[in-house]
């Protein structure tokens, strides 16, 4: 490849797989990221590793399943240590290897290495931690060169950017006022919950300018993570209203706008060409507004399930992505891709050999984008992963989940198996994609298959053929 192309990924905080225009919502109206659809790819099989979002973005950065660590339930909190170890590839230090600048721009929530002034762990609403001393174990220390950011979602403390390695300011006063879900600890004096996504959009904004005019040979990675449509939806003022289906329906209308302001830039510099760019999302998305109305909007299409959940609706994700001269407009694909390929998949881009100890889960979509894919399956399946840790392989047309109920936040939540009854569900996707006919019973032989193959990724090896701890 003659010329290395700048990669941005833009993933949102609990989008779901029918919040966009594109992927068929009535009542928003996402333009910018359709047109990088028509001028690109939409992908309609594309799945988180789990229904939640720190394990989610862990994936994305290091290509490994996150129940391989110590996190194998929920999500980590505001002043939880780093959960990406220092030594571990990551999808920034890879390409920073090979000459990018790279940036991490938004919700963080892996894990940051907080200072206390008592020497005792954070408090979980931080009024112990010293928030002059630096930070640690961040994105500096996992590839990024710089970093504008959250250290978890907009519902949980601390209130304040970090920037780099330090805090954006120091917060000595309590949360006011306090938002839908969101928890009690101390906020910056001119903390404004409205602006988060707007400061993000400007960071993001300024790299790309930076870039193209003090750097304009040199190659970047930006990774942009917005806030929205997570909770607590309160969207700005010149997005109110943007859609049909109420505040949490503006606020994926803003994403679509943060897009657009990314989009913007690019075509300002000359960039669009040499560029590839992915939307994607980190979770499925909740199934109302904060006043619990959907409006007529369903947030996760007609799949089964939502955020948290171990059906589809709580971990298949829409994935738009432009490269012009490699992926052709108007493309369509089918086929079977995980959130945590981005890391085998710009390996591939820039010739890099994964080692065998690094990226264990992740496999190269860019077959898939370029329409370049030889016949059969690229990943032979995907193992998902719902917020309470109940998991499920899919596998061609099968998907075994290892036991009943939703195991996130839909009910029923949990149940015992009955006398006789199914330990678990098995659904052929191809003919029930709503997940309605359990084939537990009916077809033992491939729930066995299945559970040996699960099992297999969990306790004895990799999904990657070669790979090893």
């Amino acid at each position: 490849m003659s010329r290395l192309p700048n990669i941005v990924y833009i993933m949102a905080d609990d989008l779901g797989y029918g919040d966009l225009s594109c992927y068929g919502a009535r009542k928003i109206q996402t333009p910018h990221i359709d047109r990088i659809a028509a001028q690109g790819i939409r992908l309609t099989d594309v799945h988180s590793t789990s229904a939640v979002c720190t394990p989610s973005r862990y994936s994305v950065l290091t290509g490994r399943y996150c129940w391989r660590t110590h996190l194998r339930r929920w999500v980590l909190w505001g002043f939880e240590p780093p959960l990406i170890e220092p030594t571990r590839l990551t999808t920034a230090s890879l390409l920073k290897q090979h000459g990018y600048a790279t940036a991490a721009i938004g919700k963080w929530h892996l894990g940051l290495g907080w200072s206390t002034k008592d020497g005792q762990p954070p408090t979980a609403d931080g009024v112990n931690v010293d928030y002059h001393a630096r930070l640690w174990g961040g994105p500096l220390e996992l590839g990024f060169d710089t970093c504008f950011c959250l250290t978890g979602s907009l519902d949980m403390a601390p209130y304040v950017f970090i920037e780099d390695d330090h805090c954006l300011g120091i917060p000595t006063v309590e949360k006011s006022p306090y938002y839908a879900q969101q928890r009690p600890g101390l906020m910056v004096p001119d903390w404004d919950d409205y602006r988060v996504d707007t400061a993000f959009t400007e960071r993001a904004v300024a790299f790309i300018d930076r870039q193209a005019r003090e750097h304009p040979n040199q190659p970047f990675f930006l990774y942009l993570t917005p806030s929205a449509p997570h909770r607590p939806c309160l969207p700005p003022d010149f997005i109110r209203g943007a859609s049909q289906a109420g505040p949490r329906g503006d606020m994926v209308a803003l994403v679509d706008w943060m897009v657009g302001q990314v989009e913007g830039a690019l075509a300002r510099h000359g960039l669009v060409e040499n560029t590839l760019i992915l939307v994607t999302s980190d979770n499925g998305a909740r199934p109302a507004d904060i006043d619990g109305e959907t409006y007529g909007h369903k947030s996760c299409g007609d799949l089964r399930g939502y955020k948290a959940d171990i059906w589809d609706g709580g971990h298949r994700e829409p994935l738009v992505a432009r490269w012009p001269g490699h992926i052709a407009p108007g493309s369509e694909s089918d086929a079977l891709v995980c959130l945590g390929d981005l890391l085998a998949t710009v390996a591939e881009i820039v010739e890099h050999p994964l080692p065998p100890d690094a990226a264990q889960d992740s496999f190269s979509m860019l077959p898939h984008l370029t329409g370049k894919a030889p016949r059969g399956p690229i990943r032979p399946d995907v193992v998902h992963h719902s917020g309470n840790g109940l998991f499920s392989l899919r596998r061609g047309e099968w998907k075994c989940i290892m036991g009943l109920g939703s195991g996130g936040f839909s009910e029923p939540r949990d149940m015992e198996p009955e006398p006789g009854g199914p330990r678990g569900q098995l659904y052929q996707m191809a003919d029930d994609p709503g997940e309605q006919t359990n084939l537990w019973l009916e077809r033992p032989d491939v729930v066995a298959e299945l559970s040996a193959i699960l099992e297999r990724y969990r306790y004895l090896g990799f999904s990657r053929p070669g790979a090893q701890e």
